[in-house]
């Protein structure tokens, strides 16, 4: 298989043309996923391609389209449903949360919801409170839902051939300031060499994306590209951090998280998400109760709504400058 450096957008649109090449049961709906190709572009060519019976622009009706996207896998098919911002999710939860969730259990197994639900998340381009949410820790706390966070384009076409591929319903989030849009700028990091054919990376699995001995650094989907530049910087104090990027909340990889803190002793969780009751208080217990921890710290969001003043809002976003103040300071604490 060939490879050649894409977007992280083109990398989602390609794993679901191949998908539906490979499998007519494959189709895609959601707001503007057609003639449009979705506003952060991630179903761009596929209406031309597939027309309108396997690739459904929806009314502004999330609570219809997700319900409808429940009924069609318990049928047989595999559908990929776009919510255009998961900060929507409130007015389709219940669908989400007491169906798409729940049905397999509650049906003792005998129905399947091979169903991927994709959704933009994060803040940095200034679109407030309503639509710059991080809210994956939400959703990753509800049994019968998968969830995947990628943070670059090798790793969002593998993962989104696995989760397609999956016969159980998979919440798939990618930050709109990963995917190469010409109107928000993304780090140089997020493109990546990927394969033309199809290929997988499993659910489930962590990566090492760089090796450290003073401390673990926890992170995911843009935070991973955050906490490199700040690991750069702690470089040049003598500081050798490790970071791993999760790539999945659920199923969560907590060997190698545990197998980091136990070499390092410390661990610093970078998350976009609120930092209460989220990621961050998970990783926590799951090194606490290893006994793998010298010191623990993490940097987040705090608990407000996302500023629309672009000051306000890059004050709260984690950046490498606070990242690496964190990092320091668990060192100085602890020698």
């Amino acid at each position: 298989m060939s490879e050649r450096k894409i977007t992280m957008s083109k990398a989602i649109a390609e794993a679901i043309d191949l998908e539906m090449a490979r499998d007519p049961k494959v189709f895609v709906m959601g707001e503007d996923v057609g003639i449009y190709g979705g506003i952060f572009s991630s179903t761009t060519g596929l209406f031309a391609k597939y027309g309108g019976d396997r690739v459904k622009d929806t009314p502004i009706s999330e609570t219809a389209f997700i319900g409808a996207a429940t009924g069609a896998a318990a049928e047989g098919m595999r559908p990929i449903v776009e919510l255009m911002f998961v900060d929507f999710f409130g007015v389709c939860m219940d669908q989400i949360y007491n169906h798409l969730a729940k049905n397999t259990y509650m049906s003792g197994g005998s129905v399947k919801l091979p169903v991927v639900l994709m959704t933009a998340y994060g803040g940095g381009y200034n679109d407030a409170a309503q639509h710059s949410q991080s809210l994956y820790s939400l959703f990753a706390h509800v049994p019968g839902l998968k969830v995947v966070v990628p943070s670059n384009a090798y790793d969002a076409k593998g993962l989104m051939h696995t989760a397609i591929r999956d016969d159980n319903p998979v919440m798939y989030f990618f930050h709109k300031g990963l995917m190469g849009l010409g109107w928000m700028s993304s780090p140089a990091t997020a493109s990546t060499p990927v394969p033309e054919g199809d290929y997988t990376v499993p659910l489930g699995q962590a990566k090492v994306v760089r090796e450290g001995q003073d401390l673990t650094i926890v992170t995911l989907g843009w935070m991973v590209h955050r906490s490199l530049e700040a690991a750069a910087e702690l470089e040049k104090a003598g500081i050798s951090a490790e970071i791993i990027d999760l790539r999945t909340l659920v199923p969560l990889d907590r060997e190698t998280v545990i197998k980091s803190a136990q070499k390092t002793g410390r661990v610093l969780v970078v998350d976009e998400d609120y930092q209460s009751f989220g990621l961050s208080g998970e990783i926590a217990a799951t090194v606490a109760e290893a006994g793998a921890l010298k010191s623990f710290r993490r940097v987040a969001v705090p608990d407000v709504p996302i500023p629309y003043s672009r000051p306000l809002e890059q004050y709260v976003l984690p950046n490498p400058q606070t990242i690496a103040q964190a990092a320091q300071g668990m060192l100085e604490m602890v020698g």
